[in-house]
């Protein structure tokens, strides 16, 4: 195998880790902070998807002369509209089922229902795309034979400044401290005057926000349509699952580890082979590990 092969093949993984990890992100947050079985995640990324969409139309028919640079608006747009849906989701549904994890997986399950039947109705069937912009056409070449794609190289680095801004937020702020002291004991939080119920709502509402992000940079490299969630909800499970349901860093250590896992064996064998050799690996492993690999020890 040459070094042009091994590099390319490596980015793959590296831009394949980048689309799990901001998909698993705000699952890692909803499921592992808060213990929410959101089955309408991908809805939510989906949401972004066509947030980013009607921003792209907005941008196409008012401002035709700044569509190079839609992305840039589009990107914070999908994450407002979809935190503030999952803010609005948070105190309308979700805080009835807390600790109730059975009843949370089939209300959000019911919820992903009449979300993907709403974007039916609200923009049809059939699957939408958006332009891209001209300065992520194109590939970047540091060697000769090795072609790497900008909107690949963009999301990858996106994915870098989402990734240290949540560190920073649950690791370097007051906010975090509250979130992680509330999943630590939720009875000794209250107890020194954290208000709980105002961080279970800003924390689901943030995974909500960043699943919009995920669905605004799926734009970039598929279309989207009613169920484009769902073809992904599972993944992001096993990445979450696999990685520790408690840890953020885990997520992205899992994000890496399985990308890398299923780009080798497509490249070895077929996708469908891959796909089944991995889930069988994630099992075997969670059968010594059921906790993941990089779980966090909780108080409970």
């Amino acid at each position: 195998m040459s070094v042009d092969i091994v590099l390319m093949q490596l980015f793959g993984g590296l831009s394949f880790t980048a689309i799990l990890l901001l998909m698993s992100l705000g699952l890692a947050i909803v499921f592992g902070l808060m213990g929410v079985i959101n089955m309408a995640h991908g809805e939510l990324m989906a949401l972004g998807a066509y947030a980013t969409f009607l921003t792209a139309k907005v941008f196409e028919t008012f401002f035709p002369g700044a569509m190079n640079f839609y992305i840039l608006v589009a990107i914070p747009t999908a994450f407002f509209v979809t935190f503030v849906f999952g803010m609005f989701l948070e105190w309308s549904i979700i805080r009835w089922f807390y600790n109730r994890p059975l009843d949370t997986l089939l209300a959000t399950w019911g919820l992903s229902l009449i979300l993907q039947q709403s974007y039916r109705t609200i923009f049809g069937p059939q699957e939408v795309t958006v332009p891209l912009a001209s300065w992520l056409d194109g590939a970047f070449e540091p060697v000769t034979g090795v072609q790497l794609p900008i909107t690949r190289i963009f999301i990858i680095c996106l994915t870098i400044v989402v990734s240290i801004g949540v560190y920073l937020l649950f690791f370097k702020t007051r906010f975090g401290l509250q979130a992680r002291a509330v999943t630590q004991n939720r009875g000794i939080a209250e107890t020194v005057g954290i208000d709980s119920r105002k961080v279970d709502l800003y924390t689901f509402a943030l995974g909500s926000g960043l699943a919009g992000i995920a669905g605004s940079v799926f734009t970039m490299i598929g279309s989207t349509n009613p169920g484009t969630g769902q073809l992904y909800i599972v993944d992001t499970f096993i990445v979450v699952v696999f990685g520790g349901v408690a840890s953020i860093l885990g997520t992205a250590a899992s994000s890496f580890i399985i990308a890398q896992i299923q780009t080798t064996l497509e490249f070895f064998t077929t996708s469908s082979y891959a796909k089944v050799s991995l889930m069988l690996i994630v099992v075997l492993i969670l059968y010594f590990r059921p906790n993941g690999l990089f779980s966090s020890k909780v108080r409970t």
